[in-house]
């Protein structure tokens, strides 16, 4: 069996947050393959714990997908300051074709489209992917889990940072299904009686009061904060109060356009032009603007460039949704030139910390020495991008651990999905699954 079927089999999605399933990336032909070990978003580590941990699965996961591509050159990415993992992996590249890339600690390091242009001074074209260069680029997990597909093992288990509002930040190796209630106990609790929970990180995550939400294939982390903090107060926000605060107060700064990372690689992305059309709504009709389309909703200039505190990235959001809609497709310049200032005008990723008040929670996050072993697992169904998986099991089920509980249908874009422990399936419905230990 070739290795993107296993990959396939083994039910790997990308682990850095968007959820692309692993074996397309594996059927392309590509000149480069990048491991993305970035990781910018404030407070979080599993990645640098990842790379510490599983050095040599993380390169012969590349060394894989070189050999599947046919790729002549493997680069794994890591910020200088994660001296640790940096370590590891130079070490665990040592005689392989497989090298590291020092990068920055600014964000966003991560964003693919900077990555690529770093390691390889190759712009992507406006609105395609890495593998119009020629590259491949997945998170460092993926490349472990890769690996571990090779052997014949799926995906069961996710690295994740608890951080923030808890007595003691930990990273933890946890089963899917894992509810985040459960992983901040093992962060010895929290220290807000009102907790606001940033899935995936404060600038790109999505927030929730809900402590039962599960962890998934995508999870990166959580950063728990007091619901009267002022960066959470400001996530928070209606949506309609956001667009009316924008269309009565922005006053064409250019800040957002000027610290908009993709604007400084070249691309036309000018958020202040999105920001206008906040206020062509006689009509009552929705509008979109195309400066918004090469956005990659980083919220640097929602969180860090308004000096009013405006939702630029918010609005780029909402014109992207009616460009979806309306079927509207790119039809601007397709010839990215980086900015002269680019460099100048990267974000440092302590001065990102401090203007979102989080530097008192900035503190380490190491792996915990025992590994999390919850009774009870919420499983959905839908854990990556395309079609949810469908259920292959029925409630009052035995199952073991490794076994098949969901399946996309034929021909469908998805990923297939194992039961973490050995239990029993205690529910089943079109969203999820839940399994408890035996």
């Amino acid at each position: 069996m070739n290795l993107p079927d296993l990959v396939r089999q083994a039910g790997v999605v990308g682990a850095g947050g968007g959820g692309f399933p692993t074996h397309v990336k594996l059927a392309a032909k590509a000149e480069t393959v990048i491991a993305n070990g970035a990781e910018c978003e404030p407070l979080l580590h599993k990645d640098a714990v990842v790379m510490e941990e599983y050095a040599k699965l993380l390169v012969q996961g590349v060394q894989l997908t070189m050999t599947a591509t046919g790729a002549k050159e493997g680069v794994i990415g890591i910020k200088g300051k994660k001296k640790k993992a940096v370590e590891a992996v130079t070490a665990a590249c040592v005689g392989t074709n497989v090298r590291v890339q020092l990068l920055g600690d600014y964000y966003p390091a991560g964003d693919e489209y900077d990555l690529v242009f770093n390691v390889t001074g190759k712009l992507i074209p406006p609105g395609g992917i890495p593998i119009a260069v020629g590259v491949v680029v997945a998170n460092v997990e993926t490349f472990v889990n890769i690996a571990k597909a090779a052997a014949g093992k799926p995906v069961t288990h996710k690295m994740v940072t608890i951080a923030g509002a808890v007595k003691s930040p930990v990273t933890l190796s946890v089963p899917l299904g894992t509810t985040y209630r459960d992983c901040i106990a093992a962060a010895g609790g929290l220290t807000t009686n009102d907790p606001i929970l940033c899935l995936g990180g404060l600038m790109m995550g999505t927030t929730t009061d809900n402590l039962d939400t599960p962890v998934t294939k995508t999870s990166t982390g959580v950063i728990i904060l007091p619901r009267d903090h002022h960066t959470i107060e400001r996530k928070l926000k209606p949506k309609q109060a956001q667009a009316g605060i924008g269309k009565s107060a922005c006053d064409q700064c250019r800040y957002c356009t000027e610290y908009c990372p993709r604007f400084l690689l070249g691309y036309a992305v000018e958020p202040h032009q999105v920001m206008r059309t906040l206020a062509f709504t006689a009509t009552g009709a929705a509008t979109f603007n195309q400066w918004a389309a090469m956005c990659c909703s980083c919220g640097l200039c929602t969180l860090y460039s308004c000096p009013e505190e405006l939702f630029p990235k918010e609005a780029c959001d909402d014109a992207k949704t009616e460009m979806r809609k309306a079927q509207v497709k790119w039809t601007g310049p397709m010839n990215p030139k980086p900015h002269p200032m680019m460099d100048g005008r990267r974000v440092p990723v302590k001065t990102l910390t401090k203007k979102l008040h989080v530097q008192d929670y900035d503190l380490p996050a190491p792996l915990a020495a025992t590994p999390l072993a919850p009774t009870r697992l919420i499983l959905p169904l839908k854990q990556s991008a395309g079609t949810a998986a469908i259920a292959k099991v029925k409630a009052g089920e035995r199952v073991s651990a490794g076994q098949v509980i969901g399946e996309p249908a034929a021909n469908a874009l998805g990923a297939v999905l194992h039961a973490p422990i050995a239990g029993v399936i205690c529910e089943v419905n079109d969203q999820q699954l839940i399994l408890e230990r035996q």
